[in-house]
């Protein structure tokens, strides 16, 4: 599923129009960009949760010469599903 597939499906399931279907995405995303680099979890209920993770520096090698080099330390995302998102993904039987 792209972008333009969710825009359209928010679009159909909700009754705007596609460019407000494309603002609302838009800036939904954008909230939760700024709230990330900030520094700060996002968490959506049923869902799941976002969160930045701090690496620190590491030497490593450069596999196509070998040459050992230093990684620079930096931060990564990282996303949990929630246990109710878990559970639709993987039913009980």
């Amino acid at each position: 599923m792209t972008k333009t597939d969710i825009i359209d499906a928010v679009c159909e399931e909700n009754g705007f129009s596609r460019r407000e279907s494309a603002k609302i995405f838009e800036t939904m995303l954008e909230i939760i960009k700024e709230t990330l680099e900030n520094g700060e979890n996002v968490k959506l209920a049923g869902f799941g949760s976002f969160h930045i993770q701090h690496k620190r520096a590491r030497r490593g090698r450069n596999p196509q010469t070998g040459e050992e080099m230093t990684i620079s330390a930096r931060r990564i995302l990282s996303f949990k599903a929630s246990n109710v998102l878990r559970e639709q993904l993987n039913p009980k039987k």
